[in-house]
């Protein structure tokens, strides 16, 4: 072969390969804007999604804070406007003025609190025991505990009722026998969601307290109940705000008096409407005063929140 023809045939490979990186290189450049394409559109659908939920979740809540703010006892209006106009005052002045609202508030929070405490110390206990210990039966109680949570609480309505009446708590602390239903009611889900929590730390940290000298009470209340603050916090917001928004069962314990100021705040709501109409101003400002002390106890709660304590507590 003459050398013409091989410089002929090294120029063609050239040729062939300079073209082949060319080739791949723009099918890389296109695969490249594609993904660049769809990671974008992606982006837009998930902002986009996440901007219509926020206002779905928004938007209760600012038509109630305008309701709160509109003189007339109305939530609807003709003309398209944000706020009402004017802006008034007078509903949350009438609710503070004309009812019992400290008293429906210190009977909400003295319900809610007490159930929240008993419900808590019997949910960490009975979860430690589940957690901790394997006796006979522990399974079945396990499952008997969720077979429970499957039934609405309001199945046994009656029998809370005549519970109280035998105990005597119906005519004398309602409001008591009020807070032990929804202690009881709260039972199950705190013991499941703190023996989860409990599975997770390490047995050995209590172990080790115990070797130095505490009891397996004091490892208990020294060693395991801190490390499980958030699962307690949690379990403990979680009963509060369960006790906070119920209706039925209170509406069916406690019997109004003359001004109504032994009622919770969500039955002293309920008694704004009358047979004829719904004061919606009303109800609307005293729906957000309801909702201060809660937002308080969420912000107070919140520091609590924390993960990953026990991290590095184990020498592996």
């Amino acid at each position: 072969m003459s050398e013409q023809s091989i410089s002929k045939s090294v120029t063609a490979d050239s040729a062939v390969a300079a073209r082949a990186r060319q080739l791949s290189s723009a099918t890389a450049q296109a695969t490249i804007l594609r993904r660049r394409i769809f990671s974008g559109l992606s982006l837009v659908v998930i902002y986009l999604f996440l901007i219509i939920m926020t206002i779905f979740a928004l938007f209760p809540i600012y038509y109630v804070i305008q309701a709160s703010l509109n003189g007339a006892q109305s939530l609807y209006t003709t003309t398209l406007q944000l706020l009402p106009q004017p802006i008034t005052l007078a509903n949350y002045g009438y609710m503070f003025t004309h009812y019992p609202i400290f008293a429906w508030i210190g009977n909400t929070v003295l319900v809610c609190g007490l159930s929240t405490l008993i419900g808590l110390i019997f949910s960490m206990t009975g979860a430690y025991a589940l957690s901790r210990f394997r006796f006979k039966g522990r399974e079945v109680t396990l499952n008997l505990l969720l077979a429970l949570q499957a039934f609405p609480g309001l199945l046994a309505i009656t029998a809370y009722y005549y519970l109280l009446q035998f105990l005597g708590l119906l005519n004398t602390a309602p409001l008591i026998g009020l807070a032990l239903v929804y202690a009881a009611g709260s039972l199950v889900f705190g013991c499941w969601n703190i023996k989860g929590y409990f599975d997770t730390l390490p047995i050995e940290l209590e172990q080790a307290a115990m070797v130095d000298g505490a009891s397996h009470t004091q490892a208990f209340l020294r060693v395991t109940l801190p490390l499980a603050a958030p699962a307690l916090a949690a379990s403990a917001l979680f009963m509060f705000v369960g006790g906070w928004n119920e209706f039925a069962l209170a509406n069916f314990i406690l019997n109004s008096n003359q001004s109504g100021s032994n009622l919770t705040f969500i039955l002293g709501l309920y008694g704004l409407q009358t047979t004829y109409q719904t004061p919606w101003g009303y109800f609307a400002a005293g729906s957000v005063i309801i909702s201060v002390p809660l937002m308080l106890v969420f912000l107070y709660a919140q520091r609590f929140f924390q993960s990953g304590l026990t991290i590095g507590g184990v020498k592996g």
